[in-house]
């Protein structure tokens, strides 16, 4: 049976022999479809999951969940390529998972175990894969996007022909590197894609609360920098909208920023009641599912049955519920943990292990 990651990767090479990766309308295939299916439903199955552990304490300390922005994660990987690179903030577990990340290695990290994917230094946070071209995961509000421009940097400097997409949130758009970033990225040509995942709420401050340009993908205007706005609730919009992107990175053109807006069900973190918003907002969203849609839109062409829909399902829950058992037995990591990956021997030689 393939796995995430190897779907993720047929989804990839079926949607770019289609045209469906323009700005058209076309359809895309029947595998790109099936992917979103289960990449989605296992993002929110997980973080439902994740939940219930957090009000357990079984999950300590932060945890941010993704519930409603499935389609950002998604859509960017059946566009981008394997070996392109990903950073985020700390709402972070969705990402890896799209990448095909072991959902065992993401629930260990949450609970703190040394068989999670940061050796379980990072928890919820700081989620790491660097086999799948996942770099983090960033607890410091903005700090991933002058590193993100960064690893794009570093492609572009070594000629891979690959690309970094930078995930942000809306309230991170304030801070100054953003603008120290934008103004080199575009000065350099960086093959780089800003994305902005606009669920409309800083913590608990909408964006009309903290800006006059409420469009947030007008900030790349600025620095003559291609933008533009993507309703984010579908994930087809988001496909096409990072696969263009793709392009004219990979074409020397230099970066993209894109507003994706998006929506999470849930507060901002576990501590969050929410209670800035209506009840009425959130039956709106809800209403535009991303992963319905797939779906509705699965159905509709015959790509799968609604007992073979019931049988991904299952089949999530079980690898849910298995993740969760791995976690559960897994050890802590020992003591002397914390003096490890601290630095790179190799590089430092004259830095010695803690006695």
């Amino acid at each position: 049976m393939a796995s995430v990651k190897e779907k993720a990767t047929a989804a990839s090479k079926a949607a770019s022999k289609s045209k469906a990766n323009t700005k058209k309308k076309e359809t895309f295939p029947k595998e790109t479809y099936l992917y979103w299916f289960e990449s989605m439903m296992l993002m929110r199955r997980f973080e439902e999951k994740a939940g219930q552990l957090y009000g357990q304490q079984k999950i300590r300390g932060f945890c941010h969940l993704y519930i409603g922005q499935e389609a950002c994660a998604a859509g960017s990987v059946s566009a981008l390529e394997p070996g392109d690179k990903y950073i985020t903030a700390y709402r972070d577990h969705a990402h890896p998972l799209a990448l095909g990340t072991s959902p065992n290695a993401i629930m260990a990290e949450l609970f703190a175990k040394s068989t999670g994917c940061s050796k379980g230094k990072g928890g919820s946070m700081h989620m790491f894969d660097k086999e799948v071209g996942f770099v983090g995961g960033h607890g410091i509000v903005g700090g991933q996007i002058p590193l993100g421009a960064g690893l794009a940097f570093a492609e572009m400097y070594k000629k891979t022909g690959k690309v970094c997409i930078c995930y942000m949130g809306d309230g991170a758009v304030r801070q100054g590197a953003l603008n120290e970033t934008f103004n080199m990225a575009m000065l350099w040509k960086i093959p780089v894609i800003f994305a902005i995942e606009n669920n409309g709420y800083a913590m608990g401050t909408s964006v009309k609360r903290t800006t006059n340009v409420q469009e947030l993908y007008k900030l790349g205007l600025a620095y003559d920098m291609p933008s533009e706005p993507v309703d984010a609730m579908d994930v087809e919009n988001v496909h096409r909208a990072v696969a263009a992107a793709a392009e004219r990175a990979r074409k020397g053109e230099g970066p993209t920023l894109l507003e994706l807006r998006t929506y999470r069900y849930k507060g901002h973190s576990m501590s969050d009641p929410a209670k800035y918003r209506t009840k009425e907002e959130l039956a709106e969203y809800r209403e535009r599912d991303p992963i319905e849609k797939v779906r509705k839109t699965i159905l509709d062409n015959k790509f799968a049955t609604e007992d073979e829909l019931k049988a991904i399902e299952e089949k999530i829950k079980q690898q849910v519920n298995e993740s969760v058992q791995f976690a559960e037995e897994s050890p802590y990591p020992d003591p002397e943990e914390v003096y490890k990956d601290v630095y790179m021997q190799e590089d430092y030689p004259f830095i010695v292990d803690h006695p």
